[in-house]
């Protein structure tokens, strides 16, 4: 990875504030299968700015057709 590229990943906290919702509503969407996966670092579960913004900007849909539109299979 080139030193100019930054990755940055955000707690849920920090995603449903990006998204305009509480925590407890991003959890809540998390677990319906209705956001992006995360990423697990260790014990940490942080997800993706770049992709929650591609995930918005798609029309936010549920996990399953996101997975199929970004060829991701996880």
């Amino acid at each position: 990875m080139s030193n100019n590229v930054t990755v940055q990943l955000v707690t849920a906290l920090k995603a449903a504030e990006l998204l305009g919702i509480s925590r407890a509503h991003f959890y809540r969407m998390h677990n319906a299968g209705r956001v992006p996966l995360p990423i697990r670092l260790g014990g940490s579960v942080r997800w993706r700015v770049s992709e929650l913004v591609a995930w918005v900007e798609a029309g936010m849909p549920n996990r399953q057709k996101w997975q199929s539109m970004t060829g991701c299979v996880k």
